[in-house]
């Protein structure tokens, strides 16, 4: 009894565990790794095995009172349905993965228009039409788009960050816009689509100037065909953003914002929160890595890494599309998945969308990001059928008022500080950051070649008009002395306008200084009694260095 007594417990329970055979602990140990990798990658499929693979309601958000509100929800039946995940791909991290190496995209032949922006910047147009669907080939190739009064609407596409033309789910989307009859543009951003960076500005998620001169020089080209954006991760923040400064001015009639951080500054801290989502961090610095080296002879110049770490968060609320959702004043369709590995949940702007008539937020519990497949070949994805649906319904709703902006130019709207500068988007956390807020040179050169031209143009057209006025009535010597007249009047008003349209660009401030520059610049002999007489009277009201001129 004193010797049995004496043997350990846990000697025992080591020997007792020592007739286990090695295999079940192999097999323990997989069925552990299998429980810790289930809720690592967020697989989900056990609950859509549960729930026999019916899927997930759609949740939309819109303002009770909103017309368009009631009217997607009554007519988008993909809305009324519920969406479900490829079976074998129940895991937001496998749906993007999945998306980013493979993403099973359609074939397409894009037709390549090189844009020239208003900097010396290129950026690359490709083109989609029904009859280039038909074709069926893949790749790039040089050509001319659509009919210059082609009444087709046409789908102007803004990818995500690093993303061109040639991405999954660019394709998918373009593919089955063009497929439906619609014309499909994706707007590349400046040095990807495999063109070179020709000047100083790259862009980034708060550079809305890009957008504004594609849709405007679209718009222009194509004036009888109604214009629809689509922006996708940061293209939707800078979709969501440009729709914001420009109000009702833009010329957009439709709008769609898919997976839209939405707040750059809660995002960044999400993407650095977890272990997992510090992957898609790493995944997003390659990514912008390879575009500065594929750069390096631009770029190695323009690097200001002190700046940019002294500047990265004021830049991420200023680059923010959450702060200009009120103004959003054309039918927008918000798309994001609760699951969205990238983009998180917690930066969804509810309150704001819910406000504003003009926004439908539509949310899944899972779709990943820009994933959303569907089907058991995972051969489509749900986000690009109901972006089609949606526009498909705007098209024929009669609450769209379509802006034809034609014989008047679209208003240059108030830009943030966001919007004055070059900005490069190289950053150790894999988001872009600013760089300088003082304009280049090459924005400079370009206004004044802008007001060269103007200033070109109006004298030709007065030479015009004078030449016609004689070969009409050469024995009427007054009516000529008063052309001549009317002639240097007008030779005095342009430069006026030209500089007005230069300064207004800068601040609502300068507005009483324009007036100021245009009285004097016209009568001086006005303006100098003007002058006199605020000097004695607004003494403290005018600032001293206009006093001094």
């Amino acid at each position: 009894m004193d010797c049995e007594s004496a043997i350990s417990p846990y000697y025992l329970l080591f020997q007792a565990l020592a007739l286990i055979p090695v295999s079940h602990y192999f097999l323990a140990a997989f069925f552990v790794f299998l429980v810790f990798l289930y809720n690592f990658l967020e697989i989900h499929f056990l609950h859509d095995l549960l729930t026999f693979f019916r899927g997930d309601p759609v949740t939309l958000t819109y303002n009770s009172s909103s017309d368009l509100g009631r009217s997607v929800a009554a007519k988008c039946k993909i809305f009324q349905q519920r969406y479900l995940v490829t079976p074998w791909l129940s895991s937001p991290h496998i749906q993007t993965a999945f998306l980013t190496f493979h993403g099973r995209p359609p074939p397409v032949t894009y037709r390549r228009h090189l844009f020239r922006a208003f900097d010396g910047g290129t950026i690359a147009l490709d083109w989609l039409t029904y009859s280039d669907v038909l074709e069926g080939s893949d790749g790039v190739i040089d050509g001319s788009t659509a009919r210059k009064d082609d009444k087709t609407p046409i789908v102007i596409v803004i990818p995500g960050l690093t993303s061109d033309s040639i991405a999954a789910y660019v394709k998918h989307l373009a593919f089955n816009m063009a497929r439906q009859g619609w014309n499909v543009v994706v707007s590349n951003h400046r040095g990807l689509g495999g063109v070179s960076l020709t000047s100083d500005c790259c862009y980034n998620a708060g550079w809305t100037e890009d957008v504004r001169k594609v849709i405007d020089h679209i718009r222009c080209e194509y004036p009888e065909a109604p214009l629809y954006a689509v922006g996708t991760s940061i293209g939707a923040n800078i979709l969501v953003k440009y729709l914001g400064e420009d109000g009702a001015n833009t010329p957009v009639v439709g709008a769609a914002a898919i997976c839209s951080p939405w707040d750059l500054l809660v995002c960044d801290r999400f993407i650095n929160r977890r272990p997992m989502q510090k992957i898609y961090d790493r995944a997003l610095t390659v990514g912008l890595q390879g575009y500065a080296q594929l750069h390096q002879s631009i770029l190695s110049r323009l690097v200001n890494w002190e700046g940019v770490e002294k500047t990265v968060d004021t830049y991420y609320r200023r680059s923010s599309s959450i702060n200009y959702i009120e103004n959003v004043s054309v039918p927008l369709l918000c798309v994001s998945a609760m699951d969205d590995p990238v983009c998180t949940s917690e930066a969804i702007p509810w309150d704001e969308c819910r406000v504003n008539e003009n926004i439908v937020l539509a949310t899944t519990p899972h779709g990943g990001h820009l994933a959303y497949y569907e089907g058991i070949t995972a051969s489509g994805i749900w986000w690009v059928r109901a972006v089609n649906e949606f526009f498909g319904v705007l098209r024929t709703s009669p609450l769209i008022k379509r802006q034809r902006m034609q014989g008047s130019p679209v208003p240059k709207p108030l830009q943030s500080s966001i919007d004055r500068a070059p900005y490069l988007n190289v950053m150790g956390d894999g988001m872009v950051t600013a760089m300088s807020n003082e304009p280049t040179d090459a924005l400079q050169e370009d206004t004044s070649n802008n007001e060269h031209m103007i200033h070109s143009k109006e004298e030709g057209t007065i030479s015009d008009n004078r030449t016609n006025f004689e070969s009409i009535d050469k024995i009427n010597s007054d009516e000529r002395i008063e052309q001549k007249v009317e002639k240097n009047v007008k030779d005095l008003i342009v430069p006026v306008q030209a500089r007005i349209d230069k300064l207004s660009r800068r601040s609502r401030q300068s507005i009483w200084l324009l007036a100021y520059i245009a009285v004097i610049t016209t009568w001086p002999f006005v303006g100098s009694i003007i002058v006199s007489v605020l000097k004695k009277r607004f003494k403290t009201f005018i600032p001293g260095t206009l006093l001094r001129k």
